[in-house]
């Protein structure tokens, strides 16, 4: 057979077309990397390295100690999977600023509990945000200098639900638990944000603030709580103003504090567009006996700020705006809640029952009416509508519902109360309650070392350096906040 000489142009137009053609039908598909001690990656940086846009990190629950570093690709989702990680800064940092430098742009972590960070300038944070549009839920960042910090753009808009942050911020009132720089928006809904270390529970210089259905407050000094006790400044800051929504929050000043204001706004300036603040359907509780300010309205805010159906409880200035919108709230020192040690605020003053006024829309044309309540820990229910709006964070429990009084029960299945241990010994807890158990946690000599969703908890003990005796401490909460709490103690052996 003769050789028939290759056609260059149409050898070009056919690659292309190929090309073409397999780009159609042959798409990219996003991966999934499997993080854990028996995983092809041994460490969360690893698989972030190696990962590209789009993809998904799944995080087996260990602890990954000093694993720090960048998170470059955008749209990725990293979650913790099999229980939640634990990821420890153990003494080192990302460039500087923390644990996970977030500098991907629509990025979503979920399920996570990082702690320690630390750096030179006291400003290490759990999540340093860099890039565009994030989102955060169901996770705990606790002793950190920030929980998280940043966003550098007003086109960013970022979302923070289910989460818990406690006692973080290094103790200085530079650094929270939360600080959120002047990006387009912040929804921050669902969350239990407490015992913040001198600085704020939550800080934002966001243009839009949606701050809906959380719980703000601190642990009583002497009561054991998922982290240390702290004094807050201010509850929740928003120096900026700009148009923000506080619906449906419990936010509590407690006793111990540095800084008797509960909720801040403009007090840095009305730099931000707009002076929108809608503080509607809150319980405040101020437990300082001496001073507070509940609401503290900087003197560049113009525009009068909306209070309605709101509980302030306890001593204090109601609002320094004299102009502020003052309908139907509710003010006392001492306001009837069904079981307010265990924050159960279902309202029992008739003067609250049935007693707000239906809260309407915003300037913008948002509805203002709560639709759900905060369910500890960090969570939601449907607020229920039964006649007439209660004032409050809570619609009053029904006449026909009983109040779950009844403590977890909780024990350690093993070890056995003085038991000798020897290297990475393992320590497990099971939790029941008559309705059921929301969190279980294990506490080493106080400190918080593990925590559960539900009534079992398995955890490592005398892991390096772990050598000595120590009193271990299991609690259990249940959704009504009742709690308890049962202890050992053991010895670790080299």
């Amino acid at each position: 057979m003769r050789n028939v000489p290759r056609n260059p142009l149409l050898s070009a137009r056919s690659r292309w077309f190929i090309a073409g053609l397999a780009a159609v039908v042959m798409p990219a598909v996003a991966a999934t990397l499997q993080v854990g001690p028996t995983r092809g990656f041994t460490k969360p940086c690893a698989a972030f390295a190696a990962a590209a846009a789009g993809d998904t990190i799944e995080i087996d629950a260990a602890t990954y100690v000093g694993d720090v570093c960048g998170v470059y690709p955008n749209n990725l989702i990293i979650r913790g999977v099999n229980g939640r990680p634990k990821i420890d800064a153990g003494g080192n940092n990302a460039m500087g600023k923390g644990i996970w430098v977030i500098s991907g742009s629509n990025i979503t972590v979920e399920n996570v509990e990082m702690y320690g960070a630390k750096v030179a300038d006291r400003n290490g944070a759990a999540l340093r945000l860099e890039g565009d549009n994030f989102t955060l839920r169901g996770s705990f960042l606790h002793d950190n200098e920030n929980g998280v910090l940043g966003g550098l753009s007003t086109a960013s808009n970022i979302l923070i639900e289910k989460s818990e942050f406690g006692h973080n911020g290094h103790g200085d009132g530079y650094s929270h638990n939360l600080y959120i720089f002047n990006v387009g928006s912040l929804t921050f809904r669902y969350n239990y944000s407490h015992d913040a270390n001198v600085g704020h529970n939550l800080k934002s210089r966001a243009r839009v603030n949606t701050i809906l259905y959380n719980r703000f407050s601190s642990t009583p000094p002497g009561q054991i709580g998922s982290t240390a006790s702290g004094q807050p400044s201010y509850e929740v800051d928003l120096p900026n103003a700009g148009t923000a929504y506080v619906i449906g929050n419990v936010i509590e000043q407690p006793a111990a504090n540095q800084n008797p204001t509960m909720l801040a706004y403009g007090e840095e300036g009305a730099s931000n567009p707009g002076q929108d603040l809608y503080v509607v359907n809150n319980t405040f509780l101020n437990d300082e006996s001496s001073a507070g300010t509940f609401i503290f309205t900087g003197s560049s805010v113009t525009k009068p700020v909306l209070m309605q159906n709101n509980i302030f409880g306890g001593v204090g200035t109601v609002n320094t705006q004299a102009a502020a919108i003052d309908r139907t709230n509710f003010r006392s020192l001492t306001p009837g809640f069904v079981n307010r040690a265990n924050y159960d605020l279902h309202p029992t003053d008739a003067l609250v029952v049935n007693s707000g006024s239906a809260p309407g829309l915003s300037a913008s044309g948002m509805s203002l009416a709560p639709v759900a309540q905060y369910r500890h820990v960090a969570a939601s229910e449907v607020r229920p509508v039964a006649g007439q709006i209660d004032i409050g964070a809570y619609e009053a429990a029904s006449t026909t519902t009983t109040v779950d009084t009844t403590p977890p029960v909780v024990a350690f299945v093993s070890p056995a109360n003085g038991a000798t241990l020897h290297r990475l010994a393992k320590v497990s807890v099971k939790a029941t309650d008559n309705v059921g158990v929301a969190t279980t946690r294990l506490f080493v000599n106080g400190r918080l070392t593990a925590s559960a969703s539900g009534g079992e908890l398995t955890s490592t003990l005398c892991t390096a350096g772990m050598v000595g005796t120590y009193a271990l401490t299991a609690t259990a909460t249940d959704a009504a906040n009742n709690q308890s709490s049962t202890g050992i103690t053991i010895s670790c052996m080299k």
